[in-house]
């Protein structure tokens, strides 16, 4: 294939969803690129494998936030996908769509004429999924995306279940209704097969024949090609080779929060100053890019239990083959989890109100790497992640060199009212420890540690603990006519002030849903792919 009605460049979540309704329902020439490779390790394909590749870089490029002063000069690991299918194939699997406010924010935002509010958003979510348990009306279950609940869950997750109940929430049987308020069991992508259902396996694996796609892994796309306030193609290296090729209808950028931006600064569209600083001749001056950076970050509570509650040990030795064979034989077991299968959404200041802290239950001792001084041991960690941050941070080009890594300054907690926030979080996630059955396998609060009694020591911990829950968002955010900070137009998804680009990913998001953004970043894919397709009839 040489004519391409469209070149998406990044084949994660994003770019699989568009590429396949851009070819089977729309009929268009395609042309996926992605920089990672096109197949990873079986384990990945396990729901519990994933757990062994998290500190690693096989694949997923590390980021290193640039030195925050709010923290203290700390400089964390911000990672990103690198692979056929992105974040969905190397992610914890949670299906989460956020609350029916988020978007309904977004349609208020963005004004009369773009509807992305919750009513509109969910017809996406619901064509796209296969949900195994729950259906109409928030629900569908002829989707490719099989969404299921927890095949497996350990006695440390049912204590918290019960525990968040006896302290006054309510169960939740499902957190993607549009309110998500109370604890309860997440839902994931996994198939009846006990297998993680990825972007690709779900999307991309329809249309892999269709001589109407073509795929390249393993190639870096370097720029956008733009020629008299139009891009035409891309240019990009594979296999030690540059080379260009061209679109006849438009250039779709799904490469991430991260790569996204990076793409168009290199290509001279952003903040005319910062490209001339850098000997980026700038093609258009949007100085929205690479801003209203948002993420949800986290902070652990972190306890040591009494026994053999949950998973510590598990991926080891003896277990660790008794827990594969009972897998590979049956489709049961600890492998079947990911890990994570609980979470409470809650708001310490109303308990009547919209969560603002999700708190995760995970069962066992967990930090990011990037931490020291924390013993593994059997526990239980519960990960208070603030929902709607008021802290934004931007990316940035550290050269004109493509295969430099960009700039991330992440901003994590430099509004006070976010480190207000946590600390009312891990003051809540301590009250649930303090509740039956959970008080009953838990042995010490080990992080922050008994001594940490105050807010003043709280917020010490903060800064010391937070890290990225993996959910940037917000680099090319859409905007109504007239907004100068905006990026992208809501009615097409095209950058402003040019021709046939468009941006699909989470950088478009104005802010950040309440909760994991897979699934968002599907749904978002979806829309855009027909409102791209309904701006060239």
């Amino acid at each position: 294939m040489k004519d391409y009605d469209y070149i998406i460049v990044g084949g994660g979540s994003s770019g699989c969803v568009a590429a396949w309704r851009l070819v089977e329902e729309f009929g268009a020439r395609v042309l996926l690129l992605e920089a990672g490779a096109r197949r990873m390790s079986p384990l990945m394909h396990m729901p519990a494998g994933y757990m062994k590749y998290l500190g690693r870089d096989t694949y997923l490029d590390m980021h290193h936030m640039v030195p925050q002063p709010q923290l203290d000069g700390r400089s964390t690991i911000v990672p990103q996908a690198r692979g056929l299918g992105g974040g969905s194939s190397v992610n914890a699997m949670v299906y989460m769509r956020g609350q029916a406010a988020d978007y309904d924010n977004w349609a208020d935002m963005l004004g009369t004429g773009h509807d992305w509010s919750w009513a509109d958003m969910l017809e996406h979510f619901k064509v796209l999924e296969n949900n195994d348990h729950l259906g109409a009306p928030a629900h569908g279950n002829a989707g490719p995306l099989n969404v299921s609940a927890p095949f497996h869950r350990c006695a440390m997750t049912d204590a918290f279940v019960a525990a968040v109940q006896n302290a006054g929430e309510v169960f939740t049987p499902d957190f993607n209704g549009g309110r998500q308020r109370g604890v309860g069991y997440m839902q994931s992508t996994i198939g009846p097969d006990r297998r993680r259902c990825s972007a690709s396996d779900a999307f991309l694996s329809r249309v892999l024949d269709d001589p109407r796609l073509e795929l390249r892994t393993q190639t870096t796309v370097d720029r956008v090609l733009v020629e008299a306030g139009r891009a035409k193609g891309v240019e990009f290296r594979r296999n030690g080779r540059v080379e260009r090729l061209y679109a006849g209808s438009g250039v779709i950028l799904a490469s991430g929060t991260y790569i996204t931006p990076k793409l168009l600064m290199l290509s001279g569209i952003g903040d005319a100053d910062h490209l001339r600083s850098l000997e980026i001749a700038p093609v258009c001056d949007l100085p929205g890019v690479g801003r209203n950076l948002q993420d949800h970050c986290e902070v652990p509570v972190i306890f040591k239990s009494n026994g053999r509650y949950g998973y510590f040990g598990e991926d080891r030795g003896w277990r660790m083959l008794r827990n594969g064979l009972q897998y590979l034989l049956f489709r049961s077991g600890p492998v079947t989890s990911i890990g994570v299968e609980a979470c409470a959404f809650v708001n310490p200041d109303d308990a009547k109100a919209d969560a603002t802290l999700k708190i995760y239950c995970v069962p066992t001792v967990y930090v990011d790497r990037d931490i020291s001084g924390v013993e593994a041991c059997d526990g239980l960690t519960m990960t208070c992640c603030l929902l709607r941050p008021r802290s934004r941070g931007k990316v940035t080009l550290r050269s004109n060199r493509p295969d430099d890594m960009p700039l991330i300054d992440g901003g994590f907690l430099r509004d006070p009212h976010d480190v207000e926030t946590i600390i009312k979080g891990l003051k809540t996630a301590r009250s649930f420890a303090r509740q039956q059955p959970l008080t009953g396998l838990l042995e010490e609060e080990i992080v922050p540690g008994g001594t940490a009694a105050d807010d003043e020591a709280l917020r010490v911990h903060a800064k010391r603990m937070v890290k990225t829950n993996y959910h940037p968002v917000g680099t090319c955010r859409m905007g109504p006519d007239g907004d100068p900070s905006a990026v992208v137009d809501p009615k097409s998804m095209s950058v402003r002030g040019l021709e046939g680009l468009h941006v699909i990913d989470c950088s478009v998001m104005p802010t950040i849903v309440s909760g994991n953004t897979n699934a968002p970043a599907m749904a978002i894919a979806h829309k855009a792919a027909g409102l791209i397709h309904a701006a060239q009839r």
